[in-house]
């Protein structure tokens, strides 16, 4: 049976009450020490190990004590950070980002971090039939009792889980309804530059890069709670202290319709656009030395170490090209420390070298070379994701003996190359031809594609093209063996992106989608071409993901609504009710569909503006030329 969340309410709102009324929920959940004002823990192995490990399907999610965790004395440590990563635990150990800020974290002496993944439905439906709070892997401690709970937001639809994983907590999901002796509530990640819709569950947003805002943060909240400030007045410090710091609490917003008026401090001296924290000097940022082995098997269980941060392309659809700056490289002595010290640290068979386009890293021969050289007796391969097909790419596939054959991934995106120039990805036929024939003279059987439809100016034969081109790529192969290749192509549909050049434009309807993907099958078939494997993405989620991302702070009715009636695990086929949200943007007076197709003008206040990205005339130029391209295109 469902758990139905009851209205929070803080002792704010009712002065006989000296403890949040969710804690009665979940008895003793907080307990303080009165001679030190510190929270005690409340560690809940015993009930655990009892009540919950025995009933679950997949316990090792749970249970936590793998090979490198790093557990802490909670109760000798001046700051306790609950880290959230709102998906299965399969998924967050293979977020390297997450590892990160429990390795900056740890580091550091009187901070003990520990992780928390949402409970799958099995698993919570447990927890609530038994009264069990959320609670921490290393420590098995209730979260409520940690100083911080920080959330990694790296998608629009993970924001019922966060909502769900707080409420597991024992806590009221609303920043206003929590009182005093509750958490402070935390979240980073690539949504906190788009992260009004989920502003008014959040107390402070960092903004941009972990590793030197994260520790700066956690002093600062160590200094003040020594001192015996409010959490209020923290909220505050940071927010005037960093310019990464985005406290919702201390702005406002004017409406007029669908448009923003105004947005403004409620307090002078106060910034009204953050910038990205940045990490200047990529070599000496922390970095896991000695990942967790997890018990459960993740998506990538491998030594994954991000070699670039910043990518050169400005491909006009990407987040993370515009707002991942400046380009900044980990040097390949470095890296070869880092590779050694993780390897032996875990015994994980496969090195990744991680980045937004790995071929454009200063001299990826020599490092692959020198990892080779190294790792080659020990059976341990070379993984090279995010390869952009460009003349650095042609020279990889001779390095045959030295990256592992499983399959080349390449994001060719558009089909054409008319395309390929409005979205400013300038990729040419002949380069990607010769890149793939390089790899299958070197030993390559498979390939993956990765397209995008609903671009600007696309036409239906540029959709046609799609199939065609995943064709001739297959049978470049038959030139070396007289096979024709497996090759496998995602599509997947636009969303347009805040701080991005598309970030204004109008997603399009799902029929067009719709149409997009009938298309494909078809001339998929016309070929006979078996030996094309398609995999669509769904739609529904993709116009879901368009809605919200470009959101204001009103859509968070809508996401609690959706929360309270079901919604959670939206990036999980099997869970995603697409009938639950559009029942709750109804509810609110809106449509989904006309939410997620809204055209903005490009005079208008963004939802997104104030918070980091590129400047708004850098964004409009290239809007400008994309609009300027696509009459031209048209017209051929």
């Amino acid at each position: 049976m469902r758990f139905s969340p009851p209205p929070a309410e803080s002792s704010s709102q009712n002065p006989q009450l000296n403890y949040p009324l969710n804690a009665i929920r979940y008895p003793l959940l907080i307990r303080y020490n009165v001679r030190v004002k510190r929270k005690e823990p409340t560690i809940l192995t015993e009930r655990i190990d009892r009540e919950f490990l025995p009933f679950v399907r997949r316990p090792s999610r749970y249970i936590g004590g793998e090979i490198n965790q790093v557990k802490k004395n909670l109760v000798d440590c001046a700051l306790t950070v609950a880290l959230c990563f709102p998906d299965t635990y399969e998924i967050g150990m293979s977020y390297t980002g997450m590892a990160v800020v429990y390795e900056v974290l740890n580091k550091m002496d009187d901070v003990a971090a520990e992780r928390v993944f949402a409970p799958w439905l099995d698993a919570e439906q447990i927890l609530r039939e038994k009264g069990i709070p959320l609670f921490s892997l290393e420590s098995r401690a209730a979260i409520s009792s940690f100083d911080i709970i920080g959330f990694s937001l790296t998608n629009e639809l993970c924001y019922t889980n966060v909502l769900n994983m707080l409420d597991l907590a024992g806590l009221a999901i609303r920043s206003e309804n929590r009182s005093e002796a509750n958490p402070i509530i935390i979240a980073g990640g690539g949504m906190a530059n788009c992260c009004e819709p989920i502003a008014p569950f959040i107390d402070l947003f960092v903004i941009g890069e972990a590793e030197n805002a994260v520790p700066d943060l956690a002093r600062l909240i160590i200094d003040l709670k020594k001192a015996g400030v409010s959490k209020k007045a923290i909220l505050l410090s940071a927010a005037e202290k960093f310019d990464w710091a985005y406290v919702p609490s201390l702005y406002k917003f004017e409406y007029d319709g669908d448009k923003i008026k105004s947005f403004a401090a409620v307090k002078e001296n106060l910034p009204t656009r953050f910038k990205n924290a940045i990490v200047d000097d990529l070599d000496n940022a922390a970095v896991p030395t000695k990942p967790i082995v997890p018990f459960a098997e993740a998506i990538h269980e491998r030594v994954s170490i991000e070699i670039m941060r910043g990518c050169p392309g400005r491909c006009r659809f990407c987040q993370a090209s515009f707002c991942r700056r400046p380009i900044r490289y980990r040097s390949i002595d470095k890296i070869f420390e880092i590779a050694k010290s993780a390897y032996k640290a875990t015994g994980f068979d496969t090195i990744s070298l991680l980045s937004l386009s790995t071929a454009d890293y200063p001299d990826i021969e020599k490092l692959i070379d020198l990892l080779h050289s190294y790792f080659t007796d020990k059976y341990v391969g070379l993984s090279l994701p995010s390869l952009r097909v460009d003349q650095q790419l042609k020279l990889l596939p001779t390095l045959a003996n030295e990256v592992r054959k499983s399959g080349l991934t390449i994001a060719v995106e558009a089909a054409s190359e008319r395309l390929r120039q409005i979205i400013n990805k300038p990729l040419k036929n002949e380069d990607l031809f010769a890149a793939v024939s390089a790899a299958y003279q070197a030993g390559w059987q498979k390939i993956k594609l990765y397209f995008m439809t609903g671009l600007p100016g696309e036409t239906e034969d540029d959709i046609k093209q799609i199939v065609h081109l995943a064709d001739k790529l297959a049978k470049l192969r038959r030139d070396f063996d007289g096979k024709t290749a497996s090759v496998n192509v995602a599509v997947s549909w636009l969303v347009p992106k805040p701080h991005t050049p598309f970030g204004w434009l109008a997603q399009q309807p799902r029929e067009y989608f719709e149409n997009a993907k009938n298309t494909i099958i078809s001339e998929k078939r016309k070929i006979n071409a078996k030996y094309l494997q398609f995999k669509f993405h769904q739609i529904n989620q993709s116009v879901l993901e368009s809605a919200i991302g470009r959101g204001d702070r009103r859509l968070a009715e809508i996401i609690e609504y959706a929360w309270r009636n079901g919604a959670k695990f939206d990036l999980w086929s099997e869970t995603f009710n697409p009938a639950i949200w559009e029942d709750a943007f109804q509810k609110h007076g809106m449509n989904l569909d006309t939410v997620a197709q809204k055209q903005f003008s490009t005079d208008e206040i963004l939802p997104w503006e104030h918070l980091g990205g590129p400047e708004k005339d850098y964004l409009l130029k290239h809007l400008a030329e994309t609009t300027k391209q696509i009459p031209q295109a048209a017209g051929e």
